[in-house]
C-alpha cells in the first residue's frame, strides 16, 4: 500500500494529541532563596539537586533564550571519565556514575548509550601516557583497558591500519563511556526540577546585579524586572566572562568557538566513540545514522556560534588520516558552541570573591559529560557553602596559588614525542 506524505504525517502523529508541557513555564516571583542564571544542563541539574537532595525549592532558573537552545544543544553528546589527574578523575567518575542511574532518577529517557570510547595512540610515548592515564582511572574506580593494535582492529576494522601517516599502535578503551541525547538531558532535568517546585523562566536575560551596602549580591536585574535572591549561581557556559563582568568580576577564562559536524545518515559503522591521537579529531555515530565529529577550538576569542574554515579543514584532514572512508560521506551541517576555556583546561566550581555570587564555569571540552556532577556539586555549594569533595580542586584561587589541574580538558591532544 502506498501512502502520501500527508497520510504518513497523519499516521506519525496519530494518538499524539493533547500533550502537556514537560515543565511549567513560570513567571518570576519577587524573590527566591536561590536564583540560577543559565537554563542549560548544568543550571537545571543544579536546581533539581537543590530541590531533591537539599530540600531547597524556592529556586528560579533564568534562561535568556529557550531551554536547550544554548551549548546544551550544541555539543557532540559524549560522556566519559577517562581523565588522568587526581583533581579531575574523581569528579568525572562521579559524573559517570550519575549518568548510569540518571534515567531511573529522572524517570525520563535521556538515551544514555554506553558504547565505549577508544583513544588511539601512535607512538611509544603516547602509549606510555595512556597507560598512566588508564592506571589513574582504575585507581579512582573507573574502568580502563589498554589495547594493542589487534585489539583496536577488532573493535574498529574500518580505520586505516596499513597506509596511515601516523600508524595506529593501539588505544585506551573505556567501555562504560559513550553518548547521551543532549536535548533530552535538559528536558529531563527541567521536567524533574519543575515537578519539585522550581520555577523555570525562559526568555529572561540577566542585565545586572543587585548588591547591598557591603557589595554582596542580593538579586538580579533582568528583562522581566528585578528578582531578589539569597544566593545567585552563574552557570552560563561560554558567556560566563560576560555575565560575571556585570557584577564587576573578571574571570581567568576566555571564550572560544568549538565546531562540530554531522554527515548524512549511514548504516551502522562506528560502534562507539573514537579519538585520533595524532590530531584533534573524534567521531561517533548518532542514533539517526549521522557521523558526528569535531576537533579543536577556533584560535580566536568569539561569542559567535559559528566557526571558520581553517578548523573545518583541520578536522576533515584528521578524519581522513585515520578513517579515509569518511571522505565518501556527505556533510549535512555544522554548528558551533561557545566554550569557556580556563587557563589550565579545568573548570571552576566555587564561591566568587563577591558575597552571594557562586561560579560554575571554565568547562573547556568537558561541559556536557560533566552535566550531572556539575549540577550536583553546584547545588552542594549553594546549599552548604562548602565544596563537594570531588570538586574541591576546582577552586577559583588555584590560578593564584599555583595548584593548577593542567590537563587541557583531556581532549585528543597530540603527544608524539
Amino acid at each position: 500500500m502506498r501512502y502520501s506524505i500527508a497520510s504518513l504525517a497523519a499516521q506519525a502523529f496519530k494518538g499524539h494529541r493533547n500533550w502537556q508541557p514537560a515543565w511549567r513555564n513560570a513567571s518570576p516571583a519577587e524573590g527566591y532563596d536561590v536564583v540560577i542564571v543559565g537554563g542549560g544542563g548544568h543550571g537545571l541539574a543544579a536546581a533539581y539537586y537543590l530541590a531533591k537532595v537539599h530540600g531547597i525549592t524556592r529556586v528560579a532558573v533564568l534562561e535568556k533564550g529557550w531551554i536547550g537552545g544554548g551549548n546544551a544543544g550544541r555539543n557532540t553528546t559524549i560522556i566519559r571519565s577517562n581523565y588522568g589527574l587526581p583533581g579531575n578523575e574523581p569528579f568525572y567518575e562521579f559524573s559517570m556514575k550519575l549518568w548510569e542511574g540518571l534515567e531511573q532518577d529522572l524517570n525520563y529517557n535521556v538515551m544514555v548509550s554506553q558504547r565505549g570510547i577508544v583513544n588511539l595512540f601512535h607512538s611509544d610515548a603516547q602509549r606510555d601516557a595512556y597507560a598512566r592515564r588508564g592506571n589513574a582511572m582504575i585507581l579512582h574506580g573507573a574502568d580502563a583497558q589498554l589495547l594493542d593494535v589487534d585489539g583496536v582492529r577488532r573493535l574498529a576494522p574500518f580505520l586505516d591500519f596499513e597506509n596511515a601517516r601516523f600508524p595506529i599502535q593501539g588505544g585506551l578503551l573505556q567501555a562504560r563511556a559513550g553518548t547521551a541525547r543532549h536535548d533530552a538531558v535538559v528536558w529531563g532535568y527541567a521536567r524533574a526540577a519543575s515537578a519539585l517546585g522550581v520555577d523555570i523562566i525562559q526568555n529572561c536575560e540577566v542585565t545586572g546585579f543587585l548588591t547591598d551596602t557591603a557589595g554582596a549580591v542580593t538579586g538580579v536585574e533582568t528583562s522581566h524586572g528585578t528578582i531578589r535572591a539569597g544566593k545567585v549561581g552563574l552557570s552560563v557556559a561560554g558567556n560566563s566572562g560576560r555575565v560575571a563582568a556585570l557584577a564587576g568580576l573578571r574571570l581567568p577564562i576566555e571564550s572560544h568557538v568549538l565546531q562540530a559536524f554531522v554527515t548524512e545518515g549511514l548504516k551502522p559503522v562506528v560502534p562507539g566513540v573514537i579519538t585520533f591521537g595524532a590530531g584533534h579529531f573524534y567521531i561517533s555515530q548518532s542514533d539517526k545514522g549521522g557521523l558526528v565529529f569535531g576537533g579543536d577550538i577556533d584560535g580566536y576569542n568569539s561569542y559567535a556560534q559559528r566557526g571558520n574554515l581553517p578548523v573545518v579543514e583541520d578536522v576533515c584532514e584528521g578524519g581522513m588520516a585515520v578513517m579515509p572512508a569518511i571522505g565518501r560521506a556527505r556533510l549535512l551541517r555544522s554548528w558551533g558552541g561557545i566554550m569557556d576555556m580556563s587557563m589550565d583546561g579545568s573548570p571552576i566550581i566555587d564561591h566568587s570573591p563577591i558575597g552571594g555570587l557562586y561560579l560554575n564555569s571554565g568547562w573547556c571540552y568537558g561541559g556536557f559529560k560533566a552535566t550531572p556532577a556539575a549540577g550536583y556539586c553546584l547545588a552542594h555549594l549553594l546549599a552548604t557553602d562548602a565544596s563537594h569533595e570531588v570538586a574541591r580542586a576546582f577552586a577559583l584561587d588555584r590560578f593564584r596559588t599555583g595548584h593548577l589541574i593542567d590537563e587541557k580538558g583531556a581532549g585528543a591532544q597530540p603527544n608524539l614525542h
